[in-house]
């Protein structure tokens, strides 16, 4: 029997609900030089069951030909066939306010044509910072979330093989570049808002009950610490002080995924919509023809296609968005797909019925 072609799409619909109570400081922002910073170095796994790097990739062989010959051993790269060794690349991220013998988990990635990791080891490998500095390093046994496995006639993988991870795989060597000498802070807002700001500044000054803070701009908030305060405490009370935060209402759409995120202050003037779902279906029926007896002719398949198409008739219906709860209720009575609010939610941007920004990834 001919099956008809189906295509299935699959699409996610989210809601974003903010709640009207207090977030904390250190939740949506950041204090000067609490970051985290970046490591990275090029190494080399070894021990792999034949699942490493070929000859093909020169500079596997020139790099561990380059390690032994650090080691006293002289090998000449063009005799070099192995399949137990894979080139890597080796990122970190170091925790705030490192100190140097503090461990922390490294990335290891496959930059050749190595099949998988499973069971290496990584040689001893420098982590440099953006300044080209070392201030890492890096070795251990090479955990993989996934598997790979392959015979003369077939192969299957799961995850990604060539990727793994080292648990405190790493050791500082050195400090940080980062030094708090000065009584003034900079409080730096993940979302720039200059209403998350001011509220910033007000809930401080508040609280110590005087002007220490000021709201520089929509991203920053310059707090001076008061002398009678040593600067660990008074950061550890500043950043736990809840805010009541501000931030515009956004629509955002991911137009390849089928995926749409309502933000929880999201309005809709009140409209009327009609939607229509267009249904296509093909089916191939291929016919066998028959030459007369006796003739010089061939049977041949003849094909045959069949092609419906329905269009589903909807009426229109009034959507109403004083909150997010009824603007998904309307949708949904609506009955339609993530994939037609898409096409709504643009259409009432258009229209200038959604109180919102709408972002398109």
């Amino acid at each position: 029997m001919a099956r008809p072609h189906i295509r299935t799409y699959l699409s996610l619909l989210i809601v974003f609900v903010s709640l009207a109570f207090g977030e904390r400081i250190k939740d949506i922002a950041t204090i000067e030089g609490h970051r985290v910073n970046l490591l990275h170095g090029f190494g080399l796994v070894a021990g792999l069951r034949g699942t490493g790097d070929g000859k093909a990739t020169l500079f596997t062989v020139k790099s561990l030909a380059n390690a032994l010959q650090k080691m006293g051993i002289v090998v000449d790269p063009n005799r070099i066939t192995i399949r137990n060794v894979a080139a890597v690349w080796v990122v970190a991220k170091v925790p705030p306010y490192a100190k140097a013998g503090m461990r922390f988990d490294v990335t290891v990635s496959s930059i050749g044509d190595a099949r998988s990791l499973e069971g290496g080891t990584l040689l001893l490998t420098p982590l440099r910072g953006p300044d080209g500095k070392i201030y890492a390093l890096a070795q251990g046994q090479v955990i993989v979330g996934g598997y790979e496995a392959r015979g003369r006639g077939a192969r299957q993988v799961k995850n990604v093989p060539t990727v793994g991870r080292i648990p405190n795989g790493a050791i500082l060597e050195r400090d940080l570049p980062f030094t708090m000498d000065s009584r003034e802070v900079n409080i730096n807002l993940d979302f720039p808002d200059f209403t998350t700001a001011k509220a910033i500044q007000d809930v401080i000054n508040e609280r110590f009950g005087r002007k220490i803070a000021r709201a520089v701009d929509s991203a920053t908030v310059k707090v001076t610490i008061p002398e009678e305060y040593d600067p660990v405490d008074f950061l550890a009370i500043v950043e736990n002080l809840e805010v009541r935060t501000s931030y515009p209402a956004k629509v955002v759409i991911d137009s390849r995924t089928g995926t749409v995120l309502l933000g929880g202050n999201v309005r809709i003037d009140p409209v009327a919509v009609a939607v229509g779902s267009l249904v296509i279906r093909v089916v191939e029926r291929p016919e066998v023809v028959q030459p007369p007896p006796f003739s010089p002719g061939e049977t041949r398949e003849v094909p045959r296609t069949e092609i419906e198409v329905k269009e589903e008739k909807r009426r229109i219906v009034p959507i109403r968005g004083t909150t997010v709860q009824e603007l998904v209720n309307s949708l949904n009575f609506l009955g339609a797909t993530p994939r037609e609010i898409i096409s709504i939610l643009q259409a009432l941007k258009e229209a200038g019925a959604l109180k919102a920004k709408l972002e398109v990834l």
